[in-house]
């Protein structure tokens, strides 16, 4: 699993776009009513108890908008904080402050949502062998954040697109015509683009499993939607020679249960897709 995805320039990029996407022409509200050399302060409120993310970002946008910004940071990403604590000042031009407040909160919500689900997901499987994933259900053009927020949380992340690994899914592997077509198909692919990358196969079933096991030359086994002596049954098949992820509609109560059956991984698609806003605001002071 890599984390190359999380470099300097595509996090200039989300922010250059959602600047635009938002300012446009101008902040017409602010350079109306605000003097244009008013010097203020606001402070980030938490209003509910979370696991922060975001606050990285957020000195990254204001930077962005005004590089003459400070911010004084009093929590980091990754801790859990409790209502009423403050995250961070900022301090500096009132119009800069307020032109970007929106983004930063945007951002900031939406990741301390999904670092706050992702780091209950870790807790429960603490004792164990398997590592939580997360999946491509992700918000359009805000995948990059998401995928940042799950490793902040303590998850780890699963392929970042279409183009960083081969997952043969149910879908193909009806389209291809079953499970041995498209695995081959898959490494005869791979051979001729001259790309080291990972196969990973969906099974359904136990004859599925097996199938693959006969094969070969996949990297991991996905077991979607098996009942737990299933999955477990799987496992023991497998017997370590490819790695194995569990997933399909898992909520936070089945995690437990289903790393007992011995899986490296479980992947949940609720870490991002189903991710409430966490509560914050930003407060003018002084």
């Amino acid at each position: 699993m890599k984390y190359n995805y999380l470099t300097l320039e595509a996090i200039n990029r989300f922010i250059d776009n959602a600047l635009a996407e938002d300012v446009g022409e101008g902040d017409h509200s602010s350079l109306s009513s605000v003097p244009i050399d008013a010097i203020r302060k606001a402070r980030l409120l938490v209003k509910e108890d979370c696991v922060l993310a975001g606050v990285e970002l957020a000195e990254m946008i204001f930077h962005k908008v005004n590089p003459e910004l400070k911010l004084s940071i009093l929590i980091s990403d990754g801790i859990e904080v409790s209502k009423g604590n403050i995250a961070f000042v900022v301090e500096g031009k009132a119009q800069s402050i307020l032109t970007a407040e929106r983004l930063v909160l945007n951002c900031m919500q939406r990741m301390s949502a999904i670092a706050t689900q992702t780091h209950k997901a870790v807790k429960a499987l603490v004792g164990t062998k398997t590592k939580l994933l997360d999946t491509r259900k992700t918000t359009p053009n805000f995948r990059l954040l998401e995928k940042w927020a799950v490793k902040i949380g303590g998850g780890e992340n699963h392929r970042f697109g279409l183009f960083d690994m081969i997952m043969l899914k149910d879908n193909h592997i009806d389209y291809a015509g079953g499970i041995t077509k498209a695995i081959k198909a898959a490494q005869s692919y791979r051979e001729r683009i001259g790309k080291n990358l990972a196969i990973e196969v969906e099974t359904r079933n136990l004859e599925e499993v097996k199938e693959v096991i006969a094969i070969g030359g996949v990297d991991v086994i996905m077991l979607d939607n098996m009942d737990l002596v299933s999955m477990k049954t799987a496992v023991n098949l497998i017997n370590g020679r490819y790695k194995t992820e569990a997933s399909g509609g898992l909520l936070l109560a089945d995690l437990p249960s289903v790393a007992a059956c011995g899986v490296d991984f479980i992947s949940m698609g609720a870490l991002t897709h189903s991710a409430k806003a966490i509560d914050l605001s930003l407060k003018a002071f002084e």
